[in-house]
């Protein structure tokens, strides 16, 4: 089933493009494969990043937020990197090249994503706190890609390099990913937290 791709803003559009055709832009930027191309580079797939903040048992839905919108940067019929944009006060804005696993990664989970019988409006979910991007396949393939939060019969494609104990390139429905997540992030704050708590309470070595 085609996937419905959401456009970005036409700002964000216009500002990777203004990248690409800076020589400055694309020769500081941290990516070899990007400087080192012949030939013209597309921006392609834009793909609204939603950074997912906080997963309680008491909410109806985890909150997200947009962080922004990501393209991947074609030369040819491979993607070589990646282009982020972000919100300013002016508008849309280029935020940086780069590339790495998550691109190749990102191709492939659009590639499984398209094998799914049911239509879905693809979109990234970040989980900072486990270090973990997912491609978020959204059902309501309507609505507005720049909000809105994962429903629990969403599909969630952990990419990889995936967080130990779960595996990459797996679908997982929402309302089952979800709840792994959020035991996830508990146990890694309640370490933290009793690393602290002991930490504050040692005895300070003096010398002398």
């Amino acid at each position: 089933m085609p996937l419905h791709v959401s456009p970005a803003p036409a700002p964000a559009l216009r500002s990777v493009l203004a990248a690409l055709g800076s020589p400055t832009a694309v020769r500081e930027a941290r990516t070899p494969a990007l400087r080192s191309v012949q030939g013209p580079l597309s921006p392609e797939l834009p793909l609204p990043v939603h950074v997912l903040e906080q997963i309680t048992p008491s909410s109806d839905a985890p909150q997200t937020r947009l962080a922004g919108w990501r393209f991947l940067i074609r030369s040819g019929e491979r993607a070589v990197a990646a282009a982020d944009t972000m919100l300013t006060p002016d508008g849309w804005a280029f935020s940086r090249f780069f590339e790495g696993p998550y691109i190749s990664a990102t191709e492939r989970a659009l590639r499984q994503a398209e094998t799914v019988k049911a239509p879905y409006q693809p979109r990234l979910l970040s989980v900072p706190g486990l270090y973990m991007l997912t491609l978020w396949l959204h059902q309501d393939v309507e609505a507005d890609a720049s909000v809105g939060a994962p429903a629990p019969a969403d599909l969630l494609i952990p990419l990889a390099p995936a967080p130990p104990g779960i595996v990459a390139h797996r679908p997982h429905r929402v309302a089952d990913l979800l709840p792994m997540m959020g035991l996830r992030l508990t146990s890694g704050l309640s370490a933290a937290s009793a690393t602290a708590s002991a930490a504050a309470s040692a005895p300070l070595l003096t010398t002398g």
